[in-house]
């Protein structure tokens, strides 16, 4: 850690290497998000098939997360994160040579193999960087990197799945990764040996694989297939059965892939539930709202993508905004700030939702949920790193990361199923192809209906995260 109170260059350089890997992983999400439609239409993928190319990139990166944590301390951050750009460019060029949707599934798995490598590491590498008195600033920054991606992604997704073809979509990730690699390795920090721990929890690591894998694999399913359907039983049968297994294990452990004693902090418990709630409610906008133009306005990917713009330059604006304003206020206060606004914004959504629905009215919620995330994101992950030393930077990283990827894969299971509910099974694939809007009869109310119900559902969670954040204040 540095000593000195003003950030050097070495820690603007490694922020600038995180930044960019950042803008990488959420360009390629958020242009995936709204090219999907155009995706399943020329691969034939089936609403399963178009679902888990969301899903599996999310299930696989939560599953990873804190094993590669623990492998960081292990054997360095800079190795891990190098490794993690490398696996991220090469999977992205062979899901653009993908024969069909299910091969890109088993692509964007890989891809997400390295993306668990890249965000794992991140929040780490920034707090190793820069001295706590500024440590804000530089949160800040890297999650309005996301946000960057957030505001050029869904226009960029939609050009080139227009113009190029949707290989594109994945393609252009190539130049991007490779320049990003090479940086990395010209400017990232080579740490000392001695601040490495030793140890590897070799069972730990296999148990969280398979509890934590069964559990959200039965999440993401169960609405689609049933709670008797071998995959969603097979699923909580491996969640039942590894947990205990897991807790006892990590309890006896000389170094075990996630330390059960940070939970007995109520503020650390706390501050991990607010992730979790947090990425529930707000995971999947960019895509719903991008979706909702294209199934039930008939908009083309491009007009879709340009209206879901205001969410990603407010998200922007208050990631960058709270660094500074954690000189005036703590990490905490912004917390709580920003998770009232996003459910302002879930709460305007929800409450002009309709066929017609103005655009004004719409800007005006994307606007509070991305002002509301950005300063939630990178305050709430300065409260849960501040203070922590360097050689558990990772696997409390990595901790806090599988809670909110583990939201983000609940939230997008979640709202998936429920604006789909109201519709026959026959009409899904038309919802995720975005074409529902041509057909005739009362398809579109039904959607609407269940985007409402949606929504509802997204306000209420994000109620129970500033719930979380102000009893993480109380606690502190």
């Amino acid at each position: 850690m540095l000593a000195t109170t003003t950030p050097t260059r070495d820690a603007w350089r490694t922020l600038s290497v995180v930044s960019l890997a950042s803008v990488l992983t959420g360009l390629s999400g958020s242009a995936i998000n709204v090219a999907l439609p155009e995706i399943a239409r020329h691969t034939g993928a089936g609403a399963t098939a178009a679902s888990w190319i969301l899903l599996g990139y999310q299930l696989t990166t939560t599953v990873l997360m804190v094993v590669f944590g623990r492998l960081a301390d292990l054997f360095g951050r800079r190795r891990m994160y190098l490794l993690g750009l490398a696996t991220y460019t090469l999977a992205a060029l062979l899901a653009g040579l993908a024969p069909n949707a299910w091969m890109i599934v088993f692509m964007r798995v890989l891809q997400a193999v390295g993306g668990a490598m890249l965000l794992t590491n991140s929040a780490a590498l920034i707090s190793d960087a820069f001295p706590r008195e500024r440590l804000g600033e530089g949160m800040g920054v890297y999650v309005a990197s996301f946000s960057i991606a957030g505001l050029i992604g869904p226009t960029l997704g939609g050009l080139l799945a227009e113009s190029l073809g949707w290989r594109w979509v994945f393609w252009f990730n190539v130049p991007i990764g490779l320049l990003c690699l090479l940086w990395g390795v010209l400017v990232l920090p080579r740490p000392p040996r001695a601040e490495r721990e030793s140890g590897l929890d070799g069972p730990g690591n296999v148990l969280v694989l398979v509890t934590l894998g069964g559990l959200l694999l039965a999440l993401s399913e169960f609405t689609r297939l049933g709670w008797d359907h071998p995959v969603v039983l097979g699923g909580l049968g491996a969640f039942v059965a590894g947990l205990p297994l897991f807790l006892l294990r990590e309890s006896r452990a000389a170094h075990p892939v996630v330390d059960l004693s940070l939970f007995r902090e109520r503020a650390f418990a706390f501050g991990t539930l607010a992730s979790f709630l947090n990425a529930v409610a707000r995971m999947g906008m960019v895509f719903l709202v991008a979706l909702y133009f294209q199934a039930v306005r008939g908009d083309d990917p491009v007009q879709a993508g340009l209206k879901v713009l205001p969410l990603a330059v407010a998200a922007m604006i208050g990631s960058v905004s709270s660094g500074f304003l954690q000189r005036l206020t703590s990490a905490r206060t912004l917390a709580v700030a920003g998770a009232a606004t996003t459910t302002c914004g879930l709460v305007v959504m929800l409450s002009v939702m309709s066929a017609d629905m103005p655009y004004p009215a719409v800007a005006a919620g994307l606007v509070l949920i991305g002002l509301g995330s950005g300063a939630f994101l990178p305050s709430n992950t300065t409260a849960i790193l501040d203070g922590l030393p360097s050689n558990r930077l990772g696997i409390v990283n990595a901790m806090r990361l599988m809670l909110q990827n583990t939201g983000n894969v609940v939230g997008t299971g979640l709202v998936l199923s429920i604006i789909t509910a109201p519709l026959p099974a026959a009409l899904h694939q038309s919802v995720f192809a975005g074409t529902l809007a041509h057909l005739p009869g009362g398809a579109v109310e039904q959607l609407v209906t269940g985007y409402r119900w949606a929504l509802g559902s997204m306000a209420a969670i994000s109620v129970l995260t500033v719930l979380s954040c102000l009893a993480r204040r109380r606690a502190t």
